[in-house]
Order: C-alpha cells, then structure tokens, then sequence
C-alpha cells in the first residue's frame, strides 16, 4: 500500500485514492455535528471541544454564516475548514455583486465541493481534510441541507451527521424519521395530497408522510446527540428559523 498513499494522483490497483481516504478518515474523527431540517426551521446541533482554562472558548466556534441566509458546520481539520468557509464567503459576495441576487444553498454546496474535488487530483497539493453541512434557506422559501466531502461528492439531505460517531447518530435519526408525522402548514395536507399527479411512486408518498414538526426538530437534534455527547453541558444549538 505504500507504494500508491504516497501520491495523490496515483490510483491503488483497487482503485482507490488513498489520501482522499486519509482525508475522510480526519474527518471522521473530528467532532459530531447534526444538521436536520423542518417546514419552519433549520437546526445545527454539535459538540464543541473543551477548551483549555485560559483559551478564549469564541476561537473554537463550528458554526459560521456564509451569506445573510446560508450557515455551515465542519468537521475536521479547523484551518482548513477556515480556508474553505472564507472562500466560500467571498464566493457569495461576489455572486450578489455579479448575478445581482443571492446565491442559492446548492450553488455554494456545489462551489464547495469542486474546490475540494479540484484537490484530489492536482500533484503538490492534499485534499482538504474536512467536510462541511451547508444549510440555508431560497428567496422561494425552500430550506436545504447539503453535505459536502474530501473526495468533492456534494449531496443533499433531511438531515445529516458528520464527525464522531456518525453512525449512531444516523441510526437514531433515521428511526425518528420514521415514527414522525407528515408536517404540514396552513393551506396544505390533505388538498395538497389529493392534487398530486397519478403515477407517482409509493416512495415519493411515503416521504411526505415523515419527517418531523418544526417544533419537534430541535427537540430531535438534542435528543441525538445526547446519546453520544461526552459532556452535555458543552452542547450547542444553533436554530435557523424560514424567512417570513
């Protein structure tokens, strides 16, 4: 395997990139962080590190706004989440001052995500070790959480987990994602329902009839990361209420 880690350019015989797993693997062992989304609001939950008696505890902040309606969480390496969030930033500024509109939640996921691709396959650089969930709201009123990875793979998602003990996160997500009520808001459900076109899949049915109210969303960040939380005191919310 040395022979193919070494170089990031180089495949292994089974067709893997080594660095770029490296890179998840940074990833993996960074801090947990839950992004779910409801009708009504977007919440970011995570686990902040505990910081050292004399540090200021504002320079270990996860959590940082892109654009008047776009905020992302990181796991993995700070400074190159730091790098990746400025761009970002400037990207958005400069979208408004070109396109003479907001940039949209997946056109920033997307910027992202090439950026970090861009670094997996260019000799004299490493991947980006980290991965971020970018969440926001459209001028349509839509809200959106996408997950953006080392290896430059952006999707999009009801809620995602990133950082430490994913998996058991997810599980208990995808569980209360099942047990959860359609959410609905005034004018929609059942004449909503009854409009939609013949055809459509049973898949599709069943997602409308899941999910989680906007009041019970926070509740269901915090209840997942308790699980898995160290220390609970050192939990963090952050809640991203829709635009009126």
């Amino acid at each position: 395997m040395n022979r193919y880690d070494r170089a990031l350019t180089v495949f292994s015989p089974d067709g893997h990139l080594f660095q770029v797993e490296y890179a998840m693997e940074a990833v993996g062992r960074g801090t947990t962080a839950v992004v779910a989304k409801s009708p009504g609001n977007i919440v970011i939950g995570l686990e902040r590190k505990a910081a050292a008696r004399l540090q200021d505890p504002r320079s270990l902040q996860k959590v940082y706004k892109l654009d008047d309606h776009i905020f992302c969480v990181f796991a993995g390496l700070t400074a190159d989440a730091r790098v990746l969030v400025n761009d970002a930033r400037v990207e958005c500024q400069s979208h408004r001052l070109f396109v003479e509109d907001a940039p949209t939640v997946e056109y920033i996921a997307r910027w992202v995500a090439r950026r970090q691709q861009r670094y997996t396959q260019s000799g004299g650089v490493r991947p980006y070790g980290v991965s971020l969930l970018i969440c926001g709201w459209n001028a349509d009123g839509t809200g959106h959480v996408y997950l953006t990875e080392p290896s430059g793979v952006y999707s999009t998602w009801h809620a995602a987990v990133i950082g430490r003990n994913r998996k058991t996160v997810m599980e208990y997500l995808e569980g209360r994602w099942a047990e959860g009520q359609a959410p609905t808001e005034e004018g929609e459900g059942e004449g909503e329902a009854e409009a939609e076109a013949e055809g459509e899949g049973e898949a599709e049915a069943d997602e409308e009839t899941q999910g989680w109210s906007t009041e019970d969303c926070a509740g269901v960040v915090r209840a997942a990361l308790e699980e898995v939380a160290e220390n609970r005191e050192r939990l963090e919310f952050v809640n991203i209420p829709k635009p009126q």
